[in-house]
């Protein structure tokens, strides 16, 4: 059995608009959650600004500006695929509107089309992070029903312009961290008093319908489009063979398995049932719902893998934008962001997914953040992020032998960009650096790592080449 990955397979990068591109207001652009978030979007957002406060996604690495010199270091690295995101708020600025801006759509035929010159598949997120502010404000964001015709109605639009351009598309980005990150996977700010289960679970359900009913006009608009849902799908294993540790973690796998279950499946788990009775949630499902689920399902499961932990029966399970925390697992080193790394992971998650599925996988984030330091010669040596990288795409390769189908591989993310969870610029991750620190200054030029020129021939070999 040859170790060669499909020859159509898709190699590339991602980022978000709303950690890479900046121009917050720039041509019409509305606010969004990350207008006003200081640190990071796990610890929440405000609906309005604080006088001297810094607000890093307001600027990020100036993508907006600088695309094509960006996009032309990506294409010197050999990407056939190139994953960002739409800002809705660039499209309808309030979210509500009944005409879209166009300021905002011609910005991404632009970078649509720059992608196209440069050899490049978008891959489009509809929604990562950046629900508008003035739909939080008013309808209190996906509590409401209200918005599922909202988003719609953006779908359609960027549908219909950018058909000829766009094949491959997300709707929500990680959703399934509207249990862990509400405030950034679907802009829900909880009130006072409020059940955070029963309000929760009910917008997520908002976000199903939704998503259904994006998949139906997607293929209704591009009939040769592939749409997928994508999801956090870092793992979690038993933190002894106990068996209540084991049947525990099954409880917490479950928690984020019930998003995919819904969206790939197209109805709730029969495990729902006692989850919901257990946290005290009653959905209202309308005439209707459970039809438009059943028949408008995913294409393929998109999905991000960072790292695993471990989870002991009894003690509380926390997360982050990485996935679970839970207890240390011994066998495996840590990032100084406190990630642990486990590439056997990625091989057993993609198991665990294409068994329980059988449609096709895509890995659109992977990838390590930790310190770089820039050499007095200007060079940047990051052996640490190769040997990450080298050990997941093998790790990746022998989960294809074993009979996944994966689509492609996009690491998180080729540039530097501000952290999600924590608004960071230092918390690196990229191929190329990005002269920029915490607090914003910096001449945001950008620099090759060593990673450049190793992933570069990685992508050049199909994966073959990982010394």
């Amino acid at each position: 059995m040859t170790n060669t990955l499909p020859k159509n397979f898709l190699w590339g990068g991602a980022i978000a608009a709303n950690q890479a591109e900046g121009a917050y207001l720039a041509d019409g652009k509305g606010l969004d959650i990350a207008s006003y978030c200081a640190d990071g979007l796990r610890h929440g957002f405000e609906l309005k600004p604080t006088e001297g406060k810094h607000y890093p996604y307001q600027e990020a690495i100036d993508f907006y500006h600088r695309y094509q010199e960006d996009l032309k270091l990506m294409q010197e690295m050999g990407f056939n695929v190139f994953r960002t995101s739409i800002a809705w708020a660039r499209i309808f600025p309030l979210g509500d509107e009944l005409e879209p801006n166009e300021a905002g759509l011609k910005f991404y035929d632009d970078l649509f089309d720059e992608m196209i010159a440069r050899g490049m598949q978008p891959l489009i997120t509809l929604s990562h992070y950046e629900t508008p502010l003035h739909l939080v404000e008013k309808y209190g964001s996906w509590r409401s029903r209200e918005l599922i015709g909202f988003f719609v109605r953006y779908c359609e639009v960027v549908f219909e312009r950018y058909k000829h351009k766009v094949k491959l598309w997300m709707t929500f980005n990680e959703i399934n961290n509207m249990r862990r990150i509400p405030g950034g996977a679907g802009g829900i700010l909880l009130h006072e008093g409020e059940s955070f289960w029963q309000t929760i679970y009910q917008a997520s359900h908002h976000m199903f319908v939704a998503s259904s009913l994006a998949m139906k006009r997607c293929h209704e608009i591009i009939p040769d489009a592939k749409i997928g849902s994508m999801f956090s799908l870092s793992n979690v294993y038993p933190a002894t063979c106990k068996p209540d540790d084991v049947m525990s973690t099954v409880g917490v796998r479950r928690e984020s398995l019930l998003f995919v279950d819904v969206m790939v499946r197209g109805k709730y788990p029969a495990y729902a049932n006692r989850m919901f009775e257990s946290k005290g949630v009653r959905l209202e499902i309308l005439p209707g719902d459970e039809e438009i689920i059943s028949a408008y399902t995913s294409d393929y499961i998109a999905f991000s893998y960072y790292r695993s932990t471990t989870h002991e029966h009894g003690l509380a399970q926390n997360a982050d934008t990485g996935g679970e925390t839970g207890k240390d697992n011994p066998y495996l080193e840590t990032t100084p962001w406190g990630w642990q790394i486990d590439p056997v992971g990625l091989r057993y998650t993609l198991n665990e997914l294409y068994d329980r599925y059988q449609v096709p996988l895509f890995i659109v984030e992977n990838g390590l953040g930790t310190f770089d330091k820039v050499e007095e010669d200007g060079s940047i040596h990051d052996p640490y992020r190769i040997s990450y990288l080298r050990d997941h795409l093998e790790q990746m390769k022998e989960a294809v032998k074993d009979g996944v189908d994966l689509m492609g591989y996009t690491y998180w993310g080729p540039m530097d960009i501000v952290s999600a969870g924590t608004a960071e610029m230092e918390k690196r991750y990229g191929f190329v650096y990005v002269d920029k620190d915490n607090e914003g200054n910096g001449t945001l030029k950008r620099i090759k790592k060593d990673s450049f020129d190793w992933y570069k021939k990685v992508i050049a070999s199909n994966g073959e080449d990982l010394k």
